[in-house]
């Protein structure tokens, strides 16, 4: 069954792309007009959202300066808890200890879901007898008991051929990283390093397109974009045999490999600064058009307005309480996401 919204009432890089506009608005806090750059950086996945709002954002005749990298989620709220960035995206929630480091530099957010993904296991077109994988297939694959050892393809499954195969994967500083290895193995932090690794999902498409031999895996909007070169596999888990796609993260099946994309901004920020303000508002306003232009699982319509609802009413903190959540049908997690708008305090 597809996933409903919840009804809230409210009231009305390695890669670094440096996308530059017109002067920045107005800042609330000095009353003047200046040139202040705006921030953002973290998550590769979550980049090609970003760079479709900041073209969107372009359109509209006001455009700020804004300053756009991608280093992975957890630089990203490493600078983020600095306060370094007025905007963090992120392919995770916030941990526990990165809300202790918000908290010591007295850095408060929004924390805002922003769109599902659908976490991808991709090979070479060429590969002609990988088609489904188990979960136990991964984490004999993936798991660091597999460092040094595991590297034919035949030692994953025996029906497959006795040749050598190739890993392509995020580095450690990515959420993404994080993500499958807890849905996978267990743990944030058991995978084998003898891989080659980036915080740059293109990079990781690459590196699997150059070798006949590879397996990867990253955000859907990076298979999406190479479909014509690579082949994804379809994940044999709790739900059986399901392939990657918008119906299946929608309906719940898509497990354990669903997930919820995210934005954290900086609360001062956000109240003191109309740029800030503006870029954030159509972000989230046109969040649909946005992400499905990305290359992404949408939210539905009826959710975008809550989460604009939860950025007007400034609803601080997270609702993940620093825990990383995996194996949950996207609508379980959606509605994690908006666990304080139904607290007494913002009825």
């Amino acid at each position: 069954m597809t996933f409903q919204a919840p009804l809230v009432r409210f009231a009305g890089a390695s890669l670094m792309a440096s996308l530059m506009a017109m002067p920045a608005s107005p800042s609330l806090a000095s009353g003047t007009a200046g040139r202040q750059m705006i921030r953002v950086g973290g998550s590769s996945t979550v980049f090609p959202i970003l760079q479709e709002a900041i073209r969107s954002y372009r359109g509209t005749g006001r455009p700020p300066s804004i300053q756009l990298s991608e280093t992975g989620t957890t630089d990203g709220f490493r600078q983020f808890c600095q306060g370094n960035l007025a905007i963090a995206n992120a392919s995770r929630p916030i941990s526990s200890s990165e809300l202790k480091a918000c908290a010591r530099k007295g850095i408060t957010f929004v924390e805002l879901p922003i769109a599902f993904d659908a976490l991808t296991v991709v090979v070479n077109r060429s590969n002609d007898w990988a088609r489904l994988i188990t979960v136990k297939e991964l984490a004999r694959l993936w798991g660091k008991p597999a460092q040094g050892r595991i590297d034919r393809w035949q030692q994953v499954n025996i029906d497959w051929p006795n040749q050598p195969i190739k890993l392509c994967g995020p580095g450690a500083d990515s959420g993404t990283f994080e993500y499958f290895n807890k849905a996978i193995n267990g743990s944030a932090t058991n995978s084998r390093t003898d891989f080659s690794a980036s915080e740059d999902d293109t990079v990781i498409a690459r590196c699997v397109m150059g070798n006949p031999g590879a397996l990867g895996y990253f955000g859907y909007a990076y298979y999406r974009a190479n479909a014509g070169r690579l082949r994804p596999l379809t994940i044999v888990g709790p739900k059986g045999p399901v392939g990657p796609s918008a119906s299946a993260v929608q309906n719940g099946l898509y497990l354990p490999l669903s997930r919820l994309l995210f934005l954290y901004v900086n609360d001062r920020q956000l109240r003191e600064r109309s740029d800030v303000r503006g870029f954030i508002t159509h972000t989230v306003r046109n969040g649909l058009q946005l992400v499905e232009k990305a290359g992404y699982i949408a939210l539905p319509a009826s959710t975008y307005r809550v989460v604009e609802s939860k950025l007007y009413r400034h609803i601080l903190g997270t609702s993940f309480g620093g825990d990383l959540p995996v194996g949950l049908p996207v609508g379980e997690a959606l509605r994690r996401s908006f666990d304080q708008t139904r607290r007494p305090q913002f009825r």
